[in-house]
């Protein structure tokens, strides 16, 4: 009897998963992306504009720092390489701090677990110990509720810093921690797709914003 009900559970789970070909699975999970990336194509204005702000500030000597949490480590982690590395040769270098909490803050490569373990007090005194009036702290969270973001963004803008988040779906706490948000209203594995797509957008934005700011003529004397 015990055979014959396993076997039957086999056959029921089984049955939950319909055989498809490969490129319906492409097609199926290029659907299931479409609303995050309607949710956010009505941000692009507002990506658009972090990218010219924070060209801005980096020029003018503030300093950006990143945090993120469980699977959106890494993605911060992504950004903050490339504002590092690229074009390093060509400008010179930027402040771009990225916030571990539980560690010492770092540019390094770290794993999500890190992140995902909490360590909200140790987050508040990375940012105090790093930020100052002017610079922009960017929070990443495919939930919203991660306790220490919500304490890294509070210990920013009490610093005089700016606050960007990008969360899921509204409402969440982060957002509302934040100076400005873009929420994107989908289920969390592909909140996380449209965080990187986001970043991504960021970023060339940001390298838009510096070349062109490098090749304006002087004004004359």
């Amino acid at each position: 009897m015990k055979a014959v009900s396993r076997l039957s559970r086999t056959r029921a789970t089984d049955a939950q998963f319909e055989v498809k070909a490969p490129v319906d699975i492409v097609l199926e999970h290029l659907r299931q992306v479409g609303p995050a990336l309607a949710s956010l194509r009505n941000e692009s204005s507002r990506l658009a504009g972090w990218g010219e702000e924070l060209a801005r500030r980096l020029l003018s000597g503030n300093r950006l720092l990143t945090a993120g949490s469980a699977g959106s480590a890494a993605e911060v982690q992504q950004f903050t390489a490339e504002l590092l590395g690229r074009h390093a040769g060509e400008r010179r270098p930027f402040s771009v701090i990225a916030l571990r909490p539980g560690v010492a803050a770092s540019a390094a490569p770290v794993s999500a677990i890190e992140i995902a373990q909490g360590h909200a007090e140790e987050a508040a005194v990375g940012v105090r110990a790093h930020i100052r009036s002017g610079d922009v702290l960017l929070v990443v969270s495919a939930s919203g509720h991660r306790h220490a973001l919500l304490e890294a963004a509070t210990a920013a803008r009490a610093a005089g810093a700016t606050v960007w988040a990008v969360t899921g779906a509204a409402p969440n706490p982060l957002a509302q921690a934040a100076d400005e948000s873009i929420c994107i209203n989908a289920p969390k594995p592909q909140v996380r797709e449209a965080q990187l797509i986001a970043l991504q957008a960021m970023s060339e934005c940001l390298a838009a914003a510096l070349h062109a700011t490098a090749t304006r003529p002087e004004p004359p004397r």
